[in-house]
Order: C-alpha cells, then sequence, then structure tokens
C-alpha cells in the first residue's frame, strides 16, 4: 500500500478533491492492478461474509472449552424486553459483537477485521446501521474502504497482532477502523474521520492481552463489545466537531511505542493479566485435563 500515514491519505485527497475511501479504492487499485469493479467486488465479497456470519449464528453452539456461547442470544432476549440502558440500537451492537466474538471461538467463518480476535468490532456497528435502513450496500462498501485504510496504516506504522502489541493492537485497531468507517456513514469530513480513528485508539491505548487459558474467547469476546461502543461514541464526538488533540499518525506511533515496552507476559501468552488470576489458572488447568 502506498499510504503509511493518515496524512498521506488527507493530502491526498486534498490534491484530488476526493473522499477518504476514494483515496483507498485508488491505491487498492494501483498497487494490485485491478480494476475498479474488482477491487469493489472484493469488498463486497467480504461485506457478504460478515452478513452471513451475523445471519448464521447459532446460540445453541458452544465453544470446546465451554467457555463462551449463547451470550448473544440472551442479549437479544434481554432487548427485546425493552427498557434497557443503553437503548435498542447500541444493544444491537453489543448483540453483534458478541455474536461475532462466539462465533469465531466456535470456529465458524468470521471475516479478520483487522484480526480474527477482533472480528466483532466492526460488523457489530455496520450491521445494524445498514439493518435500520441509514444505509445502502454503496455506502457500506464505502465505509469498509475507509476502514480497510485506517487499519493499513496502523499495521504499516505499528502493529495488529496481540501477540506483537497487546489487545491495543487488535481490539484497539478495530475501534479506529470502526470509528472512521462510522463517521464516513454518517457523512463526516476526511478530516473527521481521521480524528475519529485517533480517538478510538487513543481510548484504549495500553490495553493487554491476557487470554484465559490462552484462549481468545475470554475476556476477548466481551472486549468486542467495548471496541464497537467505544467506535460509536468517538465517531459521534468526532462529527461534532470535537477533535484529537493527538494527530492519527502520532497516536498509532504511541500505541506501537506501548506494545514494545508492554511485558511478554500481557501480549497473548496468557501468562498475566486476567490469566493469572486465581480464577484463570483454575480454568487453564480444568481444561488442561480434558
Amino acid at each position: 500500500m502506498a499510504y503509511h500515514s493518515i496524512k498521506e491519505i488527507l493530502d491526498y485527497c486534498s490534491t484530488h478533491k476526493k473522499k477518504f475511501y476514494e483515496a483507498v479504492l485508488d491505491d487498492d487499485m494501483d498497487e494490485r492492478k485491478v480494476s475498479r469493479e474488482e477491487s469493489v467486488k472484493q469488498m463486497y465479497a467480504m461485506w457478504d461474509a460478515m452478513v452471513l456470519a451475523s445471519a448464521s449464528y447459532d446460540p445453541s453452539i458452544h465453544s470446546a472449552s465451554r467457555l463462551v456461547g449463547g451470550q448473544g442470544a440472551a442479549m437479544e432476549e434481554y432487548r427485546k424486553k425493552g427498557g434497557t440502558l443503553c437503548g435498542d440500537y447500541l444493544n444491537q451492537v453489543i448483540q453483534q459483537a458478541l455474536e461475532m466474538g462466539e462465533s469465531n471461538a466456535c470456529m465458524k467463518r468470521i471475516v479478520a477485521a483487522p484480526t480474527a480476535g477482533a472480528c466483532g468490532v466492526l460488523p457489530a456497528v455496520l450491521i445494524p446501521f445498514f439493518r435500520s435502513g441509514n444505509a445502502d450496500h454503496e455506502q457500506i462498501i464505502e465505509a469498509l474502504y475507509v476502514a480497510a485504510g485506517i487499519g493499513q496504516v496502523i499495521a504499516s506504522r505499528a502493529f495488529i497482532a496481540g501477540a506483537a502489541g497487546g489487545c491495543q493492537a487488535e481490539v484497539g485497531a478495530a475501534s479506529s477502523m470502526a470509528a472512521g468507517a462510522l463517521t464516513a456513514l454518517k457523512g463526516g469530513t476526511n478530516e473527521q474521520i481521521a480524528h475519529a480513528g485517533a480517538m478510538a485508539l487513543k481510548s484504549l491505548l495500553g490495553l493487554v492481552c491476557d487470554p484465559v487459558a490462552g484462549l481468545v474467547e475470554v475476556p476477548c469476546v466481551k472486549r468486542n463489545v467495548i471496541g464497537a461502543v467505544n467506535a460509536m461514541s468517538c465517531a459521534d464526538m468526532a462529527l461534532a466537531g470535537i477533535t484529537s488533540a493527538i494527530p492519527a499518525d502520532q497516536v498509532f506511533d504511541a500505541m506501537r511505542e506501548v506494545g514494545e515496552k508492554m511485558h511478554a507476559s500481557l501480549r497473548e501468552t496468557g501468562e498475566g493479566g486476567l490469566a493469572a488470576t486465581k480464577e484463570g489458572i483454575s480454568v487453564a488447568k480444568k481444561l488442561s485435563r480434558k
């Protein structure tokens, strides 16, 4: 990818009078030497896979560890009763994030966005938005290009793997991507998209990767919820004209610095954090005996 910074994307947009998604689309066409139609077709395939993963969620299936399963259905039942603290739409987002995370843990087909462990964040904010009639297919595809551009810059400047930089690199990056995508869907400017992405990752800076028993289940699934809700709040702030005091590229660089300083026990090894609690160790021992 030609872009190694959000600033480069914004400069391209300014020079060529284009939207954020167009800059990313243009770069994909140039890098892979494909037509616009071919590029868009592949992005539609990503979107179709997300929608299918949502539609095929099965609450009766649990992961092999039995640590997750049915939580999305429990959220749906609670939501449908009404009177929730967060309201119906936000609870749809929470439900969707849980369902995607559970599907990943149950070895079903999902879209890594940017990773399997963070697969619930982006579809959680996009699918309810689409189903509510707030966006058509074309607008969703444009938003996915925005998310892809942000994710690629993060990967270029820092990392997107928990083993490299903790969960800030997975759910944090996914939240940044989702915030930018939502801002684009709501008609935000290129600059607002950048601010939304910056604020989202900034809010999750330092998040460790501490999977209980080394499985991408606890606390991973519920962290997808936090990433999705964080993305929504940051998108709204950006759309309100609130800006990030630290530019997006510098936030991404800070994430890299934090990740590099993070102890290995907090980078997906299952040796620290929640994995090292009394209950976390107990769960790991029980599973090892099976």
